[in-house]
Order: structure tokens, then sequence, then C-alpha cells
């Protein structure tokens, strides 16, 4: 059966929200009739990455593999299909618009709606969430080190933080969000995440009606003004860790779920297993009964699961290297899915330590060999793979080859060493690069830009460190450089703000620029497509100017499975096969 290549691009618009790429046997069912689907039995899924968290909003949470348990683990108001098109999910709440100026909207949670533990899915659920992911609190100064950021959420604030406090509904199911300015992204911008009776019984509160207090009594923040709330910040200090594990906890309440499926055993570093959730009924009714997860490690040892029979579906992210390996899977009966992610690996340098000194940064960057990157991580993987030269458009979009004539990424389309020795001025500057070392297509990276380096003169440390604990070491400061990836949703723009404005979540290396944010700001707040396109294009070009880093390619997605199962249908964002789990049975 030969590979099937399904190249997918995502639209104009970037992407709403993005997770840290991973880059990175069969069940006991029952016989089964051929041509006769029937409900239950199991299969098994082999990931990269091994699960680290329960909260995959949080800035430590936010890696592919927690949020694809996450997405499996709860339900809200919509998701996105495998065309990245917003699907409304009306048996578990509805959201309506109910004013264009000032925006406003409201969020209904139905009746029966709950979580495993048989609390109902309430308003306090979506005022925490709401907390969460608005900033409203935060009045954290992160030039000055001054003020506090109560909730470490990955996702942009911006948007939200444009709303007052919420209106809870007298039904105590509802809230209304009312914007301040127009926000592009509002369709995308909320929906429930963590279980606030949880969130308030761990963290000191009686219960959740005195977190709903909480909310409603505490002052918005002021950057100018900060005034640390205690309570509040033990709320905080919960929901940005304490649902953090790499096993099953003691405590159930810790792994709620309001989806299909439900957390049952983790074997850390392992494997993960979960079971149906027999009450969940405010979404599509799964087929299977169980599904297992096996944490490979690598490429190749997803390839073995799958070949061996100890798995029935693997999506691991290719490399030159491996290609081979999976044309020897479709010889073997399975189908093997290629397609372009709506994601990219890249190159960020941290604005302090060495890399404080412009010169510095652009020497470095000069020395960046993106070129033989390519090549040796994506070979032929993609038809005519060449670096990628922008910081927010992909190839095959419509503005992407303007934005390339314009952002200044010339400068750095050869490995230009004598230009680095030059800006050096007989530095050699030390440098830690932050990686994941289990990852042969970063640690392949990691490599070609320690040896080009040093040929400038710098002196480049390996700083990597393996598939469990990278993810966390971004926050650190024990780095000044990192390869990472990032993969978006495909929908709305506010994955631009979410890396690269001044304080955000995911803003790792602490750039910050004045005519950036100014930019970001308006782009949250245009709902034309165009003007979306003329802003992002001038965020490119400041973040090429400013030397932040380098974007290295495109990211190739690969999905196989055997003929065992049926329903499983690859997606170019960070869910990949995840996001239809309800489709998969036995074929």
């Amino acid at each position: 059966m030969p590979v099937r290549r399904l190249i997918q691009f995502i639209t104009a618009a970037a992407a709403a929200a993005l997770v840290l790429s991973g880059c990175s046997g069969s069940g006991g069912a029952a016989p089964v009739v051929v041509g006769e689907a029937k409900r239950g039995g199991s299969v098994t899924v082999a990931e990269v990455n091994a699960f680290s968290s329960f909260n995959p909003y949080s800035t430590d949470g936010n890696t592919d593999i927690n949020s694809k348990i996450g997405s499996i683990t709860h339900s809200g108001f919509y998701y996105l299909d495998d065309a990245s098109k917003v699907v409304r999910n009306e048996k578990f709440g509805r959201f309506e618009k109910i004013s264009d100026n000032p925006l406003k909207v409201k969020y209904t949670v139905n009746e029966g709606v709950k979580w495993s533990d048989g609390e109902a899915i309430d308003g306090g659920d979506l005022l925490l969430s709401w907390a969460a992911g608005s900033g409203y609190f935060n009045d954290a100064d992160p030039m000055a080190g001054t003020g506090t950021t109560y909730f470490s959420t990955a996702s942009d604030t911006s948007g939200l933080a444009g709303t007052a406090l919420p209106e809870l509904g007298e039904d105590r199911r509802s809230i209304t969000l009312e914007y301040a300015v127009p926000y592009a992204d509002w369709e995308v911008a909320f929906d429930v995440g963590l279980p606030a009776h949880v969130v308030a019984a761990k963290s000191g509160l009686n219960d959740e009606e005195d977190l709903i207090d909480l909310i409603k009594d505490s002052p918005r923040g002021d950057v100018e003004k900060p005034a640390l709330n205690t309570a509040l910040k033990q709320v905080g200090d919960f929901w940005n860790s304490g649902f953090d594990t790499k096993s099953l906890p003691q405590d159930p309440s810790v792994y709620l779920s309001s989806g299909p499926y439900i957390v049952r055993d983790i074997v850390p570093e392992s494997s993960m297993k979960l079971v149906r959730n027999r009450d969940y009924t405010w979404g599509q009714e799964p087929w299977l009964d169980e599904i297992n997860v096996r944490f490979t490690g690598g490429v190749p040892a997803a390839v073995d699961a799958l070949r061996n029979g100890q798995a029935d579906i693997i999506s691991p992210q290719p490399s030159a290297e491996t290609d081979s390996l999976f044309a020897g899977l479709a010889e073997q009966g399975n189908t093997v899915d290629r397609y372009s992610q709506s994601g990219y690996d890249h190159l960020d340098l941290n604005f302090s330590g060495p890399f404080a000194d412009d010169d510095v940064r652009k020497a470095f960057l000069k020395a960046v060999p993106r070129k033989a990157i390519v090549d040796a991580v994506v070979g032929n993987l993609l038809p005519d793979a060449k670096p990628l030269d922008s910081h927010v458009f992909l190839p095959r979009q419509p503005k992407y080859e303007d934005a390339v004539k314009n952002n200044g990424s010339g400068d750095y389309a050869e490995v230009d060493i004598d230009g680095a020795k030059a800006l050096l001025n007989g530095k050699t500057p030390t440098t830690r690069i932050l990686y994941n070392r289990d990852n042969p297509k970063r640690a392949k990276a990691f490599a070609l830009i320690r040896d080009s380096a040093a040929r400038a003169g710098f002196q480049v440390v390996d700083a990597g460190q393996g598939n469990a604990d990278w993810a966390k070491a971004l926050g650190s400061g024990g780095h000044d450089a990192a390869l990472l990836g990032w993969i978006g949703t495909g929908v709305g723009v506010s994955r631009v703000p979410q890396i690269f404005r001044t304080g955000a979540g995911s803003n790792f290396n602490g750039f910050s620029d004045g005519d950036a944010d100014k930019a970001m700001e308006q782009l949250a707040g245009t709902t034309d497509l165009a003007k979306q396109d003329e802003l992002l294009a001038e965020i490119d070009k400041q973040v090429w100017e400013n030397a932040y880093g380098l974007p290295l390619y495109q990211t190739v997605g690969t999905t196989a499975y055997s003929a065992r199962v049926a329903g499983v249908k690859p997606s170019p964002g960070p869910l990949g096969v995840w996001w239809n789990v309800w489709d998969w049975r036995l074929a």
C-alpha cells in the first residue's frame, strides 16, 4: 500500500493557540464480524512524548501529549475538525453573541453536564476559566520585575483581558463576557477548563462558592499599584502546578473527566490507560471502551510498536532518516498518511546573558546552517523543502511570499561566518542551547548549529534535556537559546501575541518591542482578514529586525494505523488524530 500524501495548508490567519510540539499492542477485544461495526473493544496509540500534567492550559503543562489527553478527558462548547473549522457542541451547551456594540457573548452549560465525580459543570467552572485565561488580576510588570502573575496560562490573555468581570447568570450555569473593544478571535476565545470545586478545595477555600466570591470581590490588577492578593495567589499556585504529575494521583479529584474518557492508570514515562466515561452524554458517543497509550520516546520505537502489533495507531513526526521506516509499514498493509502540519520548528535566542547584545544575536544567526538543517531533517518529506523564512506565516499561505520579500529574512539566507566574526569583533561567547535530547531531529539540528557556530568563535554548550523535562526547562534560566516547535490550531490570530507580546505566557525568551506590541494590540481588535495580514507582516518584520531567532522549517505530520481500526482521520493541528477519538472503532 503506498504512502498517501495529504498535503494540507492552513488559512491566512495563522493560529489561535499553540502547544509545544513533541517532534518527536492490541487490546483484548471481542471478535468482530467482517463488515459489521460493533461498539466496544480497545486500541493502543503510540506517542513519542510522555504525559506530565492534567492541566494542558498552563505554561508548563502546554505540551502536545498533555493537550491530546486533555482533549478526550474534557468537553466544551466547541471543537475544531480536521479542516480547522469550529464545530459547536450543543449537547454540552451553547454560546451566542448577544451584542455587537459592545461585544457581548453568553455561555450556558446544559443541565446534566457534570464532572466524573458527579458535580455539575456550572458557572463557577466558567468563572475560574475566565479568571485564568484573562489575566484580569495580574499586576506583574515583566520589565520591572514587580507584581504578580496569578495564573501562568500558556495562551495569550490579551483578548479576554479586554473583558469586564463577567456576569454570572441566575441559573448558575452561565456567564456573559463583555469586551471593551472588538475581538477578532471571540468565537474561540473561551471554553471550560479545570473543575472549580477541586481548585477551591485544594487552595484552602471552603467550597466553590468561596472561590466565586473571591473572584467577584477581587480588584482588577493594576501594574502601577501592584498589591498581592494572598488568597488568589493560593488559587493560582494550585492551578499552575497542582495538576502536574507523571503518575496517577492518589486523589482522583486531581484527574476528573468531563469528556468521553477517564484516565484509569499511568505507568510513569511508559504508558497510560483510559476507559470510557459511561456517564458521558453531552458529546458524540465513542465506540471504544478503552484506549491505551504507549510512550515510545522516538520514531523507530513507535514504528516498531505498530509493526509488532503493540500499537494500532502512531503519529510521530518523521525525519529524512526515518522516512524509509514508514514505507515498510505501508507494504505490510497499514495505512500511512503524510501531511503538512500547522506548525514549525525554530531557534529562539534569550534577550539576556550573551544574547543581550544585539550584535552577538545577529552574529549567531548568521552562523546557523538552516539549509543544512532542512536537508538533514526534512529531506524529501516535503517537495522542494526549504528553510522557513517567516515567523508568522507558513509556505503557501497567501501572504507568505510577500512577507518574505520585506521582512529581512534575506540577511540570514546563507551561512556567513565572516560576517559573524566581524560582528563578534574577537569575542568568543559561551552559549547554552536547550532542546529535547530524546528527539533525533532536534539533536541533529543542535549538532549542526554547534559545529557551524564554532567556526565563528562561539562556544556552544549542550543544555539538552530528556522528553519529560525539556518543556518545563523553557521557563528556567539555565540556557541562552532553545530549539523548539510550535503547532497551532489554524484558527484565528491569537497565537502571534501568545509568543511575541511582552510578558505573554509563551514568551520564553524575554522578547519585548513596543511597536510590535502595538501592532499585536491592533491585530486582536480587527476582523478584516486583509488588515490582519498587513499587521502580521509588520510584526514579522519587527521580529526579524530584533534578531529574535530563526524559523527553521514547517513540520511534517505522519499518521499510520493498522487495518484493525477504522475512523482514524489526521488533522494538521495540535491534536493530530485525537480530534475525533469518538469515531475510532474496530474495523
